[in-house]
Formats: C-alpha cells, sequence, structure tokens
C-alpha cells in the first residue's frame, strides 16, 4: 500500500485501506444523518438529507421551499447550537441548506 520498502504495521495498513476504500466516509455519513435526525426531529428529518460535511459545513438537502425558508431564517442558529452542545466531535460550525425537490416528503 506503501512506496516504502520494508514491513507495515497492520493498523497502518487496515488504517489507509479502509480511508481509500471509502468505509469511514460511510461510517461518517451514518453518524452525521444521525445527528441531524436527533437534532431536527423526525418530521424535518423525513424532509431532509444530509449529503456531507465540507470544511466544518454540514450539507443538507431540503424538500420544500417553505422548509428552506423556516431552516434558513428561523432555525439554523438555535440547530447548529445544539449540534455543538450534542455532537462536539463533529466540529461542525455551519449549516448549508439546498432545495432538493427530488427528496420525497
Amino acid at each position: 500500500m506503501r512506496s516504502e520498502s520494508g514491513p507495515v504495521h497492520i493498523s497502518a495498513a487496515l488504517s489507509e485501506l479502509i480511508q481509500r476504500r471509502g468505509f469511514a466516509q460511510a461510517g461518517g455519513q451514518a453518524q452525521l444523518q444521525t445527528a441531524w435526525k436527533a437534532i431536527a426531529g423526525t418530521e424535518t428529518a423525513q424532509q431532509t438529507r444530509v449529503t456531507g460535511l465540507s470544511r466544518g459545513a454540514l450539507q443538507i438537502e431540503v424538500a420544500g421551499s417553505a422548509l428552506l425558508s423556516e431552516l434558513v431564517s428561523f432555525r439554523r442558529v438555535d440547530l447548529l447550537r445544539q449540534l455543538g452542545k450534542l455532537y462536539p466531535e463533529l466540529k461542525i460550525q455551519d449549516l448549508k441548506f439546498r432545495l432538493n425537490s427530488a427528496i420525497k416528503k
């Protein structure tokens, strides 16, 4: 896996394999979705989808423009505060919402 010659410690080899295959990202995505559902609530979570984390900003797609407006204008600050309090290890600094009408309500 490495270009160095000689033996590689098994933990280093497994870590590199997990990273290359994207297994850690899949687990991370599930953790982000769980955190979002916990703070946003079931009803909001059903109308949204976490698409990832980029540069400290949680990326969320929203099913409708009314909910998008509500999240951006009224709930964003509180949701961000709750994420920081309940999931500080995720180090989420911002929430980015985007409309995606293909999400089923």
